[in-house]
């Protein structure tokens, strides 16, 4: 069966204790389509011969989440982005969710893939975009770099939207972990009210572990905690093992999802970096202003703990 997202791009690494560690990405919105540890699935696959679900795994460039109608001011001048959340009328998840990137490096362990943001309505500018996945002893790393080749100064952010997994468990008993302090309160459309609410003493706070099979959850997150310039989330099975996603300091906000809808799984959940939350087009918040030829680089991964080889 042909593969809706383009080629898939093979990486594996024998690690250090002798296990393996493997990945596919996706030559389209250059996902992570799979991931494993010493042959246990940290990411739900899904199959090369069917649509990306729920955005899994996709690059969010140059922006993630959502804007609001679309519609953001340049200079005084109103910018018009498609609208590709149709049914609440938002422009969703960046330009580059269906395009194809080029292999700029590869080695069997790891896979460098670029792509352009041209000009377009909305978003005047040329943005030479790069992710890099390379895998490692546990898991794997990820560098976004984002080259702004304009005559003015471009907006952006970045963002990803993987999911996580402990293969061989029930995703019910799974927990999950998230240390942030602050969840985004949004309206209807999933767009940001402009407040936001100490997670203290909520059903949003999840920094004591909350139950996947208890948890229903769609919300973005501010005051993300550091510690190296390293913010970390996990999920965790029963026998101890967990899954961690970290970001450096770029990656200050965070999305979780939770959703019954993933396929092969009885319910998933998604731990999404963001350098900028939704809607940051409008309010600013997070968002950076590349001038002209200047570069921005930043980085997230996974981190598999407590995974014996077989």
């Amino acid at each position: 069966m042909n593969a809706v997202t383009g080629e898939q791009f093979d990486l594996s690494l024998e690690t250090s204790s002798g296990g393996i560690v493997e990945a596919t990405i996706t030559q389209v919105a250059a996902g992570i389509r799979r991931l494993s540890v010493h042959g246990i699935d940290i990411v739900p696959p899904y199959e090369a011969g069917v649509q990306r679900p729920l955005g899994s795994g996709m690059v969010l460039v140059p922006w993630p989440n959502r804007i609001r109608d679309g519609r953001w001011m340049l200079d005084g001048a109103e910018q018009q982005l498609a609208l590709t959340e149709p049914r609440k009328n938002n422009a969703s998840h960046g330009l580059l969710r269906f395009s194809p990137y080029s292999v700029a490096a590869r080695t069997p362990s790891t896979l460098r893939l670029d792509a352009r943001v041209f000009p377009q309505s909305g978003y005047p500018f040329l943005l030479d975009t790069m992710v890099t996945y390379r895998l490692v002893d546990a898991g794997i790393e990820v560098t976004h770099t984002l080259t702004n080749q304009s005559d003015a100064a471009a907006p952006v952010a970045i963002g990803a939207h993987p999911f996580f997994t402990v293969g061989d468990v029930e995703p019910d008993d799974l927990t999950v972990t998230v240390h942030v302090s602050s969840r985004i309160e949004v309206d209807e459309r999933s767009l940001p009210t402009g407040q936001e609410t100490p997670v203290d003493g909520t059903s949003s706070d999840l920094r004591g572990g909350v139950r996947l099979g208890d948890l229903e959850i769609d919300a973005g997150f501010s005051g993300a905690e550091f510690t190296d310039g390293i913010s970390e989330h996990w999920i965790s099975a029963p026998d101890g093992r967990t899954v961690t996603v970290w970001g450096d300091e770029n990656f200050a906000y965070w999305q979780v999802f939770t959703t019954e809808l993933y396929p092969g799984q009885s319910k998933a959940v998604a731990i999404e970096p963001m350098t900028a939350p939704a809607d940051a087009f409008n309010s600013g918040q997070g968002l950076k202003w590349l001038a002209p030829g200047e570069t921005w680089e930043a980085s997230w991964g996974v981190r598999a703990d407590g995974f014996a080889p077989v």
